[in-house]
């Protein structure tokens, strides 16, 4: 018996021996991580196999890194080492560390890399070490720079949009509307930053032209101004040309410094009304909100706190589709509710929604900051606040819209937007555009993963659980004990007078 079981066990040793050289010898390995983090997207392959000249990378990693910041220099390796063969060697790469001599820190700083601070612990002390944690992408005399390799990031996003901006030649032209009070370039900053890697933004002005030939999307970004009727014809004639639409509409404003919050209108709303769209002029307000700063009087003197603000809902339903992909949380200022009865011939996908106790509240609205909310005040649930639209909305050819009922979530203020607030309007103009394929690894990599809330009675059901099972299991293992106890006792007995 002990024979077999020893052959058993070496057995499975040769098994395993064997399967990890061969893995090492051919790279093969198995991704069983939730989003495929470990395996090439298509869109990375198809820009790989679409290479004319060799790329060369150059990673500027630091050694001795704590193991959770080593981790991301172990997987930048491995995802290189995957580009390359899949890339039949079109991928080069070399790791340098800067660290090692004076030259070679002055080369990575002088190539964009900029070292950053990492705490380190020492015999149960804490300090700071510098470090470098970039690449170089080359290709010929063009380059672009990975500054920050961040732990947990979109990796592969960073990698191939670098390769596909510099192998790339003509980039698609995206139209941004201007004179009418839209959002400036310098109010987009953040989502200009992450067009400009596969495309060329540029402002479009209809006062005395048409929608130019080389732009397939138009962008109308928080419009202030009503526009004209002429213009809108202008634009009609681009979508039966089948140009593509993004609008991100203000229908509500709300202004804290007044407590108030009103209806507007630009013009669009008529227009959109006449398609089967409604934007409504009313707030949602959600139990998933962002906080406003505010001044209170205590026995201390005037304390700024923090206090939820449920008129600046939190998305976190999305509807499965491309412009959706990989999103997590979208914090809108001042969203309405959108009314969807379109023609038939239009198919329309909601696409971004209210948590599961919100609200519509018309407009105009007094915003009473120390008004005590209930239950009763957040009745509905999943109000769409965002949505796609296919079909023909001007003569007959085919088209593509994303209509959004907030049209300052993506302005770039005082303080950076969430991440997931830019990738909703990039994600829509990549599926506007027919250039989808990045759009899965620009969210590639956890930006956040909140609790899922619980209502009062379930927080209440788990605590009682957490007290009361654990002695159930030690009073069950105890009489499951004691019986064995009793039955061993028995059959000793039981053989005593036998």
């Amino acid at each position: 018996m002990k024979t077999r079981v020893y052959t058993t066990l070496a057995l499975l040793l040769g098994l395993l021996l064997v399967i990890n050289l061969l893995s090492n010898e051919f790279h093969f390995r198995l991704d069983l991580t939730e989003d495929r983090q470990y395996t090439l997207s298509r869109a990375t392959r198809d820009i790989l196999d679409n290479l004319d000249e060799p790329v060369t990378v150059t990673a500027y990693f630091s050694k001795d890194l704590p193991p959770h910041i080593a981790k991301t220099k172990r997987d930048f390796q491995d995802m290189l080492l995957e580009y390359a063969m899949r890339s039949g060697n079109m991928v080069q790469y070399k790791f340098v560390n800067p660290n090692e001599k004076e030259s070679l820190e002055t080369e990575a700083v002088n190539n964009g890399i900029q070292p950053v601070l990492i705490n380190v612990r020492e015999k149960d002390q804490i300090k700071q070490q510098k470090a470098f944690l970039g690449a170089v992408v080359s290709l010929g005399e063009k380059q672009e720079i990975l500054p920050f390799i961040q732990p947990g990031a979109a990796m592969e996003y960073a990698l191939s949009t670098a390769i596909k901006k510099l192998s790339v030649e003509n980039k698609p032209v995206i139209g941004f509307l201007q004179g009418h009070g839209e959002a400036t370039k310098a109010e987009l900053r953040q989502l200009y930053n992450q067009l400009e890697i596969l495309y060329t933004p540029q402002e479009v002005r209809l006062d005395s032209m048409d929608v130019p030939l080389n732009v397939k999307t138009l962008v109308v970004i928080r419009p202030n101004d009503s526009i004209p009727p002429a213009q809108l014809e202008r634009i009609e004639q681009f979508l039966s040309r089948g140009g593509r639409l993004l609008l991100a509409l203000n229908r509500v404003q709300g202004d804290l410094q007044q407590s108030m919050g009103y209806a507007i209108g630009t013009g669009w709303e008529d227009w959109l009304q006449k398609r089967g769209i409604t934007l409504e002029d009313a707030f949602v307000i959600d139990v998933r909100s962002g906080s406003v700063t505010v001044q209170q009087q205590t026995a201390f003197g005037m304390l700024q706190t923090q206090l939820p603000f449920y008129y600046l809902p939190i998305a976190a339903v999305f509807a499965k589709h491309p412009v959706t992909t990989g999103l997590e949380n979208v914090m809108f200022e001042f969203v309405s509710p959108i009314q969807i009865k379109t023609d038939s011939a239009i198919k329309h996908t909601p696409l971004v929604f209210s948590s599961e106790r919100s609200n519509s509240l018309k407009a105009p609205q007094f915003f009473d900051i120390n008004r005590q909310w209930t239950e009763a005040d957040f009745p509905q649930r999943n109000l769409v606040l965002a949505a796609a639209f296919e079909g023909a909305f001007a003569g007959d050819a085919p088209s593509r819209m994303v209509v959004i009922a907030d049209g300052d979530f993506v302005l770039t203020g005082n303080q950076r937007k969430p991440p997931d607030n830019i990738n909703l309007v990039a994600n829509a103009i990549d599926w506007l555009s027919d250039d989808t394929g990045l759009v899965s690894l620009r969210t590639k990599g956890v930006t956040s993963r909140p609790l899922d809330e619980l209502s009062d009675g379930s927080k209440a059901a788990i605590k009682y659980a957490n007290f009361v099972l654990p002695l159930l299991l030690a009073i069950g293992y105890g009489l499951y004990r004691y019986q064995q106890n009793r039955i061993i006792r028995m059959k000793r007995m039981s053989d005593l007078y036998e």
